[in-house]
């Protein structure tokens, strides 16, 4: 026993000097935005590391090795705060808006006293520095600031505008925009709105994103433009993955780790929840239009048709989350359980769950494919048009549009297809083992590679992040190519003139002669 203490004490000292101080910076107050970053960070401090976090949501009970820097109430939060009538206007792009929303906001944040203690912090007081890449890049001011290596997040599929910015490639093509409602095989006409609105949004998000520039030099006195800051990512992990979101070409330091908030040891079920799940014998459809968006706050026609399809689709029950019941459309069928929240990949485990009846996040989505449970799409904004417009071309999910659509045959039509053709679930298991099918889990492999970027910088990083746009894509080499091949065909043009010149004679010259010649006759 006594020999086994020092080993003991060694093999505890070595675990604990090996662990990596990590910042986390996630300053979005989206709850879907955050459920990748929350996975990602405690599974860090739970393999040891000690991990700070600047979060809108703090935990009741952290793990272990993990501090949480709440700027919870700073800014107003979306959580089941979306009411229907400004569902329009977020389906429109409107890149100032979501520039300002999603970015400047955040970056005022920096007068918080929470996060002016951690930028005064020793400059050695952090190993690697982790944050989202959405629309606050002032917040990479951290890994200039801190001189460590930083690695982004993205939740959804890339970004294209990160394209030039991260050297990463990018052909409008067959990679169709976040916020395109395009597949990966287009036509002529779709491939050119795909190339304008690419390049557009790509422009208006960079234009806009140029502007925190100012709160980089206020807050941490760097003098570097947000393009430059850009170069101090390590590595990216995009919660995507080719199963769902197809295949595209990523550079080393790119890596897809779809699905990584998804957790089989998730949230139990509460005893009514699992009493009613358990008696739901002839199937049960999950209803939720994710963490924002309230459903009560639709208008009374679309209710009224939710609560008919319902109503006739009995004994097939449904889940649906409701926010404020108090609010809810009266005449709820009594085939219609109503929560506030459900834990949702635990809904999606029970064997009697069938069919997601869902807006298209895509969070939901991934659980929807790990689990194998296939989908009604009811898309409402952003990402979620393309999410299902890509699970409908994979057949496994019937896709309506949008809630203007809606009508109760199309929708009963729809739930009707999902329970009974086989043709979805057949489709729905193939694609879930795909997704599946990897070397490691998505959360190991993330875990991996922020391990690996603290070990070797930036020996992921494109060589292409330190040109511009015009270097990227060879602007400058194809003018230059253009230029000698019009000086070449311009020498050629000369020289054939003179070599016809010289075998026929100056036409000029020869009217010349002719004419002193009948002058002097």
């Amino acid at each position: 026993m006594r020999l086994l203490l020092p080993i003991f004490l060694t093999i505890f000292a070595c675990g604990w000097c090996s662990g990596l101080r990590i910042l986390g910076l996630f300053p979005l107050n989206g709850k879907s935005h955050w459920m990748m970053a929350e996975r990602l960070m405690t599974s860090l401090a739970e393999r040891g590391h000690q991990v700070d976090v600047v979060t809108h949501f703090p935990m009741k009970n952290p793990p272990p090795n993990y501090k949480q820097i709440s700027v919870q109430g700073t800014i107003q939060s979306p959580v089941n705060n979306v009411h229907a009538i400004n569902v329009t206007r977020m389906r429109n792009v409107d890149v100032k808006f979501i520039t300002d929303v999603a970015g400047k906001d955040l970056c005022k944040l920096f007068e918080h006293e929470q996060l002016q203690n951690v930028i005064k912090k020793p400059k050695d007081h952090y190993d690697i520095v982790i944050t989202e890449l959405f629309a606050a890049p002032c917040y990479l001011a951290f890994g200039r600031h801190l001189n460590k290596p930083v690695i982004g997040i993205v939740t959804s599929a890339f970004h294209e505008w990160l394209s030039t910015l991260t050297g990463n490639p990018n052909n409008p093509s067959f990679m169709p925009g976040l916020f395109s409602s395009f597949g990966q095989r287009m036509t002529f006409w779709e491939r050119l709105h795909n190339t304008f609105l690419t390049n557009l949004i790509s422009w208006q998000m960079n234009y806009y994103l140029d502007e925190q520039g100012v709160y980089v030099k206020k807050f941490f006195n760097i003098d570097a433009g947000i393009p430059e800051l850009y170069q101090d990512i390590a590595a990216i992990l995009v919660n995507s993955h080719h199963s769902i979101n197809g295949v595209r070409p990523m550079t080393t330091g790119v890596i897809e780790v779809g699905g990584l908030h998804i957790n089989e040891n998730s949230d139990p079920l509460t005893p009514e929840l699992k009493k009613w799940l358990d008696e739901s014998t002839h199937g049960c459809i999950f209803f939720t239009f994710g963490s924002m968006v309230r459903i009560e706050t639709f208008p009374k026609p679309l209710l009224e048709t939710f609560y008919k399809v319902f109503e006739r689709i009995a004994p097939v029950r449904v889940l649906m989350k409701v926010a404020q019941k108090k609010d809810l459309l009266p005449g709820l069928p009594k085939n219609v359980m109503i929560q506030s929240w459900f834990p949702q990949a635990t809904v999606f485990k029970h064997k009697n769950v069938k069919a997601f009846i869902t807006h298209g996040g895509l969070m939901g989505t991934l659980e929807a494919i790990y689990f194998g449970i296939p989908m009604i799409g009811i898309p409402l904004f952003g990402d979620q048009i393309t999410n299902m417009r890509n699970a409908a071309s994979k057949n496994i999910a019937v896709n309506l549009g949008s809630v203007e659509n809606i009508t109760e045959e199309n929708l009963y039509n729809a739930i009707d297809t999902i329970l009974h053709d086989e043709t979805y679930r057949s489709s729905m298991q193939t694609v879930s083992k795909i997704f599946k099918d990897r070397p490691m889990s998505a959360i190991d492999t993330a875990i991996y590679w922020v391990e690996y970027v603290a070990r070797n910088g930036f020996a992921l990083q494109s060589p292409a992040i330190h040109l511009n746009w015009w270097q990227q894509n060879l602007i400058d080499v194809y003018g230059f190519l253009l230029v000698c091949l019009l000086v070449v065909l311009y020498v050629t043009v000369l020289l054939v003139k003179k070599l016809k010149n010289c075998i026929f004679g100056c036409k000029p010259c020869i009217e010349k002669q002719t004419s002193e010649s009948k002058k002097k006759k």
